[in-house]
């Protein structure tokens, strides 16, 4: 079953209710709806593109596919809906990579320390 639910201000109440985020896209920049997907314990099917595979770890997180290879993002994609112990235990992990690598308690210290570097020059 499959929803179009148009922009939604609070995406995190649509993401928690997947049981998975299949992102077949052919350019991306750096994968924010992949990241924003596995903070809700949502594994995630993705191209190989951009910056999804700094984010999502393959096998790990979710899969990953070379662009256009529809055949193994639907393997992918019905491996998860079918195995539900698979689902959780990718979605636990992907929910945990979000954090520790992505958290903004991590994230923002760094941007401060790069932009006083670039002021410092």
């Amino acid at each position: 079953h499959c929803s179009f639910v148009g922009k939604q201000p609070k995406i995190a109440r649509y993401l928690s209710a997947a049981d998975v985020l299949l992102l077949p896209s052919d350019h991306e920049s750096f994968g924010l709806a992949a990241l924003e997907a596995m903070a809700c314990e949502v594994p995630v099917v993705a191209s190989r593109v951009g910056g999804v595979p700094e984010v999502v770890t393959d096998g790990e997180t979710g899969y990953l596919s070379e662009v256009g290879d529809v055949e193994k993002m639907s393997t992918d994609a019905a491996r998860l809906l079918e195995d539900k112990d698979l689902r959780r235990e990718m979605g636990r992990l992907a929910r945990l990579s979000a954090i520790e690598r992505y958290s903004t308690d991590l994230i923002i210290p760094k941007y401060v320390e790069f932009y006083e570097h670039i002021l410092a020059l």
